[in-house]
């Protein structure tokens, strides 16, 4: 299913309390620190997949969705749209109810793939500002946008 109204995207925080995010990063200036960071602090369980960094926001770093071993509610993506279909069968075979890309990251393929799963799937829409726009928290700003850094990782 494709969540693209409001009240869509709000069943899928509403049923969200953990969230892998793939792209994850150490440097605290770039979106994929900034956005997992808000979160945690909003009282969702963080878990960062990043095969370059050990430890991201204090948690360990997995090198990918593969190596989780524990229930997992979302997977959000912030890595370029190219490498969205495997993260897209990883997070089906995972077992995570929604497969969200972030702002910028539109991917027919993957959203295929997660739909035909029975995911749902948000693209191209920031986790954090939506969070902010529906009211659930301060949101996060969308001038760190100017900042995308999705191919570095």
């Amino acid at each position: 299913m494709r969540a693209e109204s409001y009240t869509d995207i709000l069943a899928v925080y509403e049923r969200t309390r953990t969230i892998a995010v793939v792209g994850a990063s150490a440097d605290e200036t770039k979106p994929a620190h900034i956005v997992p960071a808000y979160l945690r602090d909003q009282g969702y369980t963080i878990i960062p997949i990043n095969p370059h960094e050990d430890e991201i926001l204090g948690q360990r770093s997995y090198g990918s969705l593969s190596e989780i071993e524990r229930p997992v509610d979302a997977v959000d993506v912030f890595r370029p749209p190219a490498e969205t279909p495997r993260i897209a069968r990883d997070a089906v075979a995972l077992g995570a109810s929604t497969l969200w890309l972030q702002l910028g990251i539109v991917s027919e393929d993957a959203a295929a793939i997660a739909d035909e799963a029975g995911l749902t799937v948000v693209m191209d829409r920031c986790i954090g500002i939506v969070h902010g726009e529906l009211g659930l928290g301060p949101g996060v700003h969308p001038w760190l946008w100017d900042q995308r850094h999705y191919d570095e990782v």
